[in-house]
C-alpha cells in the first residue's frame, strides 16, 4: 500500500483483478516499529544532534531481530544492513544515510515483527465480472417481428438472417424480449385495449399458457432446437444473447394451478392482477414473494436460470427487479455466479435511486438510468456527475438505453432524424454501456398523444418493417460503435470531465484513460434541429496547448490552440475528436 496524506493517514493500494470470480481481501495494519525509528531518529539528526549512538544501537538491534526471521538472501542483506549501521554509529548522518536505504526499509516492512497487526472483519469482497458486463452495446428485439411477411410471426430462423446486420451496426448483445407462451387469458389486444382479437398476439410478458411457462418457448417463434441454435450463431458473429427475465405469470401460467400460494389473493378468492396506477396489466399476475413459504419459490426461480444458462445463455435483464426482495437477489445472484461466475444481470429498476443503488449491491452488474430524461446540460451535467464523480462509480454501472418498448423520450417523439443522432451520440460516449430498442435505427417516433409511449406498441402486435427504410441512422449507430471499439477510453465512467463552451444547447466533455493519456473531447448538440455554434475550451495542459484533433465522425483533422470555434449541424450532432499534442 502506498501512503497518499500523512497527515490524514490515507493510504492506497491497487489489486490487479484478471479472473472472472469473486475476490475476498482484507486490510492488515500495524505499528511499523523500523519505521518509527527512521522516523524519530530522521528528525534528531536534522535537528542538530551530535551523538546518536544510543538510538543507532535500537536500529541496530531491529534490523538483527528481523535477519533472524528472514529467509534466503534476504536474511544475509539484512545482516550486513545491520553490521553497516553499527559501524556507521559515530556519524549521525552517516547513520541516517545508511539506515534509509531503500532496500533496508522495503526487508524490514517485510520481515520486522508485527506483534500488534490487525486485520478487518469481515473480509471484503468484490465481484470481478467479465468486460461486457462494463463495456457493450445492446439492441433489444422481438424476435416475432423479425419476419418477412405481413401478420405472421417472425420466428428464430427469422431473427438469425438479422445477425449480421446487427453486428454490422456494431452491437454486442442481442437482447430478446421474452420468448415463453404467451397467456390467453385477459390476453390484450393492439395498443393495450381489452379486447384481443384471434389474430392479436399478445404481450410476450404475459408468461405461460397450455404450452408451459418460464422454461418453454413460443411455439410459433420456432424450437428449443432453434433457440440453442440462434444463441450459437450470434456467439459465432461474435456477440451474445441476453434473455428478458420477467417474474410474473398470465392467468394460464402452470404455476398458477401447480403453486396458488405463490400469487396474491384479494379477499375475495380472486388472484390479484399486476397494476402500476394508472396502468393496469389484466393478463398478468405479480409473484408473492411475501408468501409465508417462499423458499420453494426461491428454488423454482433458480432452476429457470440454470435452464437456460444450460443453453448458452450468460446475460439477463430482469424486469422490475425493485418489486422482489433484495435478500432474494442477494441469494439468487450469489448462488448463479459461484458456479457460473460468467453470467451477470442487467436491472431494469427505473426507481427511487437508494433502490437502484441497493440493486447494484446486491449483486446487479448494471442497471437502466433516468438518462431518457436527462435532456438539458445542467439535467445531464448533474446526473453524469453523480453516476461518474461520486462513490456510485465504485459499484454502479450504468446502461443508457436511448428507448425502450415501455418508454418513447419527448425528444425523440418531436426531434427527428438529429434527435435519434444526437440521443444516440449521447448515450454511447457517456456510458460505457448502451442500447437502444429495434426501431430506433429506423427513426420510429410515432406516439400516443401526450404520452411517452409508442403508438401501436410492439408490445401487442407483430411489426413488419424495413430495415433499411428511408432516413435510418444505421451508419451513423455504426461508426459511433466503431469509434468505441477503438478508444477504450470509452469504456471508462470515472474519467469522464465537462468542459467549457459558451453555448448551452452543447454538452462538451471528455473522456480519457486513468492516466490521463489517449482523450477524446465530445461535443453533441442537445437542440439538434438548429445549428449550433459553439466555442469549445479544451482542459489546459502543462506542456501546451498545440493540438492537432481528428475528428473522427466526419474524419478530418483540425490545428487546434486554445479555445477553437466549431458549428454542429443538425445533419451530423455530435463531433468527437482524438486529440494528440504536436510534435515540439
Amino acid at each position: 500500500m502506498t501512503l497518499v496524506n500523512r497527515g490524514l493517514d490515507e493510504w492506497r493500494a491497487e489489486i490487479p483483478l484478471a479472473e472472472n470470480a469473486r475476490v475476498l481481501f482484507a486490510v492488515r495494519a500495524w505499528t511499523d516499529l523500523y519505521g518509527s525509528w527512521l522516523a524519530d531518529l530522521k528528525k534528531r539528526v536534522e535537528g542538530g544532534a551530535a551523538d546518536v549512538s544510543n538510538e543507532v544501537c535500537e536500529g541496530v538491534r531491529l534490523i538483527a531481530e528481523a535477519g533472524r526471521r528472514a529467509k534466503g538472501v534476504d536474511r544475509n542483506i539484512l545482516d550486513n544492513a545491520a553490521a553497516e549501521l553499527k559501524d556507521a554509529a559515530k556519524d549521525p548522518r552517516l547513520a541516517l544515510e545508511t539506515a534509509s536505504r531503500s532496500v533496508t526499509v522495503d526487508l524490514m516492512a517485510l520481515w520486522e515483527e508485527k506483534r500488534d497487526a490487525v486485520a478487518s472483519r469481515p473480509e471484503l469482497e468484490i465481484t470481478v465480472d467479465r468486460p461486457l458486463a462494463r463495456f457493450g452495446a445492446w439492441y433489444e428485439l422481438f424476435v416475432r417481428s423479425q419476419g418477412t411477411a405481413p401478420g405472421k410471426s417472425g420466428t428464430f430462423r427469422d431473427a438469425e438472417a438479422r445477425l449480421p446486420d446487427i453486428r454490422d451496426m456494431g452491437f454486442d448483445v442481442v437482447y430478446l424480449a421474452p420468448i415463453h407462451p404467451i397467456g390467453r387469458t385477459g390476453r390484450k389486444g393492439r395498443n393495450n385495449s381489452l379486447a384481443a382479437g384471434p389474430a392479436d398476439p399478445g404481450s410476450p410478458w404475459a408468461i405461460g399458457n397450455e404450452s408451459g411457462g418460464h422454461t418453454a418457448i413460443e411455439p410459433s417463434l420456432g424450437s428449443m432446437a432453434d433457440f440453442e441454435r440462434f444463441v450459437k450463431k450470434t456467439r459465432a458473429l461474435g456477440m451474445e444473447v441476453a434473455l428478458d427475465f420477467a417474474l410474473q405469470c398470465s392467468p394460464d401460467h402452470p404455476w398458477v394451478k401447480e403453486h396458488p400460494e405463490w400469487f396474491y389473493r384479494r379477499p375475495d378468492g380472486s388472484v390479484k392482477y399486476a397494476e402500476n396506477p394508472p396502468k393496469k396489466y389484466e393478463d398478468i399476475y405479480p409473484l408473492n414473494f411475501d408468501s409465508g413459504r417462499p423458499r420453494a419459490l426461491w428454488e423454482e426461480v433458480r432452476r429457470t436460470l440454470l435452464f437456460w444458462i444450460e443453453r448458452g445463455v450468460t446475460i439477463f435483464r430482469v424486469d422490475n427487479p425493485h418489486a422482489k426482495p433484495l435478500a432474494f437477489w442477494q441469494w439468487l445472484i450469489r448462488d448463479i455466479q459461484t458456479g457460473h461466475p460468467e453470467v451477470f444481470f442487467l436491472a431494469e429498476a427505473f426507481t427511487r435511486p437508494p433502490m437502484m443503488r441497493a440493486l447494484a449491491k446486491a449483486g446487479f452488474s448494471q442497471s437502466y438510468t433516468y438518462f431518457t430524461w436527462r435532456n438539458t446540460k445542467p439535467e445531464l451535467t448533474g446526473y453524469l456527475t453523480e453516476l461518474a464523480g461520486s462513490d456510485m462509480a465504485e459499484y454502479f454501472r450504468p446502461n443508457f438505453f436511448t428507448n425502450t418498448p415501455d418508454i418513447l423520450p419527448p425528444v425523440l417523439q418531436t426531434g427527428g432524424r438529429p434527435a435519434f443522432m444526437a440521443r444516440a451520440a449521447l448515450a454511447a460516449t457517456l456510458s460505457p454501456s448502451w442500447g437502444i430498442y429495434s426501431g430506433f435505427e429506423l427513426c420510429e417516433n410515432e406516439a400516443v398523444p401526450g404520452k411517452e409511449e409508442y403508438l401501436n406498441s410492439e408490445k401487442y402486435e407483430i411489426k413488419l418493417r424495413d430495415w433499411n427504410g428511408r432516413g435510418n441512422v444505421k451508419d451513423w449507430i455504426r461508426r459511433l460503435n466503431k469509434i468505441r471499439r477503438e478508444n477504450l477510453c470509452l469504456s471508462r465512467l470515472d474519467t469522464l470531465a465537462f468542459l467549457e463552451t459558451d453555448n448551452d444547447q452543447v454538452l462538451f466533455y471528455e473522456k480519457c484513460l486513468p492516466d490521463r493519456s489517449s482523450p477524446l473531447w465530445i461535443a453533441v448538440s442537445l437542440d439538434p434541429s438548429k445549428k449550433q455554434e459553439c466555442l469549445l475550451n479544451p482542459p489546459k495542459d502543462p506542456a501546451g496547448t498545440d493540438f492537432t484533433a481528428r475528428e473522427l465522425i466526419s474524419e478530418t483533422t483540425h490545428a487546434w490552440n486554445g479555445p477553437c470555434r466549431f458549428v454542429i449541424e443538425p445533419s451530423r450532432p455530435a463531433l468527437i475528436f482524438r486529440a494528440q499534442r504536436k510534435p515540439s
